[in-house]
């Protein structure tokens, strides 16, 4: 099927032509059909699957067979939970109603409210919006949401997680009853579908991907590493050849920054991104790393939703997530449309085990566990079927684990909401100054071979 099968308004089919879009994804072929018949719609699908377009082609088709005359009003309400993805979305939507006389609006905090309600007053069909922000434009008697005629609830998962609960029920309350609402996410918990029954009505369900499954494109791994060889470990890896573009996850907006900072000291270009860092700084990073002026991007899994970089070819997780769905949108944002990618995460000897034996049950796969690092800790396998990699040897270079790397995790508990577990009594700190040695390599094998010298790094 061609999306000039699918009964498109042909000012909407000649804004793909420059786009390169011909074919439509599964979760797009799936959707889009039913949208076009006016049914609320319940998608299921992984990140990097198509989902802004499953639901903005169909609407913008709408508006360009349906357009009004004097000023725009809002008809058109998307839901999201991050600025970047409403930036993303935003973006979208106007590439694909760049024939149509179709306006829109993108609305967030963390800025100046005074151009988002400039825009409003000139007259917008599309709201692309954050909750927040949304209510509060609404509050001060500045937008009416009366003659929404479509509401989009985009990572419905993501929202509750953040607790946005509450303010998309309010959101709703001011919503007409007579709409049509297409409801996303990537997972699809219990909550969700609780959710789901409060917003849609007489919904067809589409679903391209096994709940929560990880990506086939991406090659996981994952190594056995003290809390305090992590950064050390993380330079060798970026230092890799095959290492193009990386996106580095923390569990917190302290520990971004620490990383960033190290990094640094190893002349390794990065930045961070988390809820702390105002929009302008976050714009920044995001045009640095797609740009390629930067190599490395180290995100917290909420400041990441909505990051949609092509061809990023590792995500490491620095720190393993404790809800395992957050590692599958994490890995998800490497091996996108096709193009294969790796993940690799660094486990240490604290409540880390635990997690990725949660993860392992959910994605039902295998993930390599590699010992060919300096810094390998042996601790009992997670589960039988891990399959093992050991590179050839080098004469006198061994797989035993070497002493704990780069100090203490002073003030920080063993406990997955309070940071990861501190060194153990037994293995001495090296100064925190100290760098990789850059003397000993990885056997080459396939996609994944050597780091290069520490001084070979530009």
């Amino acid at each position: 099927m061609k999306f000039s099968d699918m009964g498109l308004h042909p000012r909407v089919l000649d804004a793909l032509v420059p786009l390169g879009y011909e074919r439509p994804t599964p979760i797009q072929a799936q959707a889009i059909p039913h949208v076009l018949k006016g049914r609320d719609v319940m998608g299921i699908a992984q990140t990097g699957t198509g989902k802004t377009a499953a639901f903005s082609l169909p609407i913008v088709h709408h508006l360009a067979n349906n357009l009004m005359h004097g000023r725009a009003v809002p008809r058109v309400l998307v839901l999201t939970p991050t600025r970047e993805l409403a930036a993303q979305i935003d973006d979208n939507v106007k590439a694909y109603a760049k024939n149509v006389k179709v306006r829109t609006a993108l609305i967030f905090g963390g800025v100046s409210q005074h151009k988002q309600v400039a825009q409003i007053r000139k007259g917008a069909d599309v709201l692309v919006a954050t909750p927040g922000r949304l209510l509060d434009l609404c509050n001060q008697g500045l937008l009416s949401l009366e003659w929404i005629e479509f509401l989009v609830l985009d990572e419905a998962d993501t929202m509750l997680d953040m607790g946005f609960i509450h303010d998309i029920r309010r959101v709703i309350a001011m919503l007409p009853e007579k709409r049509q609402s297409l409801f996303f996410s990537a997972t699809m918990p219990e909550s969700i579908v609780k959710l789901s029954k409060t917003i849609l009505t007489d919904p067809i369900r589409v679903e391209v991907a096994r709940v929560s499954s990880a990506a086939e494109t991406v090659d996981q791994r994952m190594m056995f590493v003290s809390q305090g060889a992590k950064r050390d470990l993380l330079v060798q890896l970026l230092n890799q050849d095959e290492v193009e573009t990386a996106l580095v996850f923390t569990r917190t907006k302290h520990g971004a920054d620490k990383v960033v900072r190290y990094l640094k000291k190893n002349n390794i270009r990065g930045e961070a991104i988390h809820g702390n860092k105002s929009q302008p700084q976050r714009d920044k990073a995001m045009n640095a790393f797609r740009n390629g002026n930067i190599k490395v991007l180290v995100a917290t899994d909420i400041a990441a939703r909505g990051i949609d970089v092509e061809g990023v070819s590792h995500v490491i997780n620095f720190e393993i997530p404790n809800i395992s769905e957050t590692y599958v949108h994490r890995i998800g944002r490497t091996g996108r449309a096709g193009r294969e990618g790796v993940a690799i995460s660094m486990v240490n000897e604290g409540d880390e085990r635990n997690h990725m034996r949660d993860i392992l049950k959910l994605i039902k796969r295998d993930v390599l566990l590699m010992k060919d690092h300096q810094w390998h800790l042996d601790l009992p396998a997670i589960t039988a079927d891990f399959k093992t990699q050991n590179a050839p040897q080098k004469e006198g270079h061994t797989n035993q684990p070497e002493p704990r790397q780069n100090g203490s995790n002073k003030g920080r508990g063993s406990r997955g909401g309070h940071g990861p577990q501190g060194p153990t009594s037994n293995q001495p700190k090296r100064d925190k100054d100290s760098r990789p040695s850059g003397n000993r390599k990885w056997k080459k094998r396939t996609k994944f071979h050597g780091p290069k010298p520490q001084g070979d790094q530009t």
